[in-house]
């Protein structure tokens, strides 16, 4: 039902689903399940344990399920849950949970992570999510739907980026980026608008992405303070969701966002 080629490493503890392939020299360890349709090309390893669902795909020498790279662990059972239809290209690691996180790092459906992303310990990351190349997580970081993190960025432990949000390549990021944002590092890392061209793609209509740049005005580009701009938001544009959502990411922001 499987195709598993003769020098991979599969453990008699792993589960496969119908029609998956696990290539030259690949392993998949204890504790794996991999889903239906899936694919473990030549030298990946899925480490395990770990929860797998369909039709995902493993380049060579990514790396699935390792154990946490935080100095606390001290081998606890841990686990990485991963959805639906996601891409890891070359050289990708995932890293398992540790107790600080409840012991799962998990990642959503239809993400695609480019050449030697590393997502850490505890991390979340939602649906329909690009990093690319060299994106790198820190430790229990969320990455909301649809986010789009750039080649060489560095996301700090604890921090968020909100839905739709766009980071450009090499972004340094140490507090929360707000969703809907286009967020860039000439110098230091600063809010430019609403990352209207991807909203647009995404099929945002034109009265929705006004409602957003409207707040975004308010939010960075008056000289209201972060209380009185969303007190400001909520007075003159309560009609919209999308501002909505916007406004109850800052208000549960723990570590501050970036303006």
């Amino acid at each position: 039902m499987s195709e598993i080629h003769p020098t991979a490493v599969v453990s008699p503890k792993a589960r496969m689903g119908n029609c998956s392939k696990v290539g030259p020299y690949a392993v998949v360890g204890d504790g794996v399940t991999l889903g239906e349709g899936s694919e473990v090309m030549a030298h990946a390893c899925l480490l395990g344990p770990a929860t797998i669902g369909r039709e995902n795909v493993f380049y060579p020498f990514c790396s699935i399920a390792g154990p946490a790279q935080d100095l606390k662990y001290r081998g606890e059972p841990s686990t990485v849950v991963i959805g639906d239809h996601n891409v890891f290209r070359e050289y990708v690691t995932v890293n398992r949970g540790t107790v600080g996180g409840q012991g799962v790092t998990r990642i959503g459906s239809h993400n695609f992570l480019m050449a030697y992303v590393h997502i850490a310990h505890d991390c979340v990351v939602g649906d329909h999510t690009i990093f690319g190349n060299a994106a790198t997580l820190a430790g229990h970081v969320i990455v909301e739907d649809y986010a789009n993190v750039g080649a060489f960025c560095a996301i700090h432990q604890f921090c968020r980026v909100g839905t739709h949000g766009f980071l450009g390549g090499g972004t340094i990021i140490t507090q929360d980026v707000l969703p809907f944002s286009k967020t860039v590092a000439p110098r230091d890392s600063r809010v430019f608008g609403p990352n209207t061209p991807g909203l647009e793609r995404r099929g945002f209509s034109p009265e929705r992405i006004r409602a957003i740049q409207a707040a975004f005005r308010l939010l960075c580009r008056s000289k209201l303070n972060t209380s009185q701009a969303v007190a400001k938001i909520r007075e003159t544009l309560n009609h919209s969701e999308d501002v909505e959502v916007l406004l109850r990411f800052i208000e549960s922001s723990e570590r501050g966002f970036i303006r």
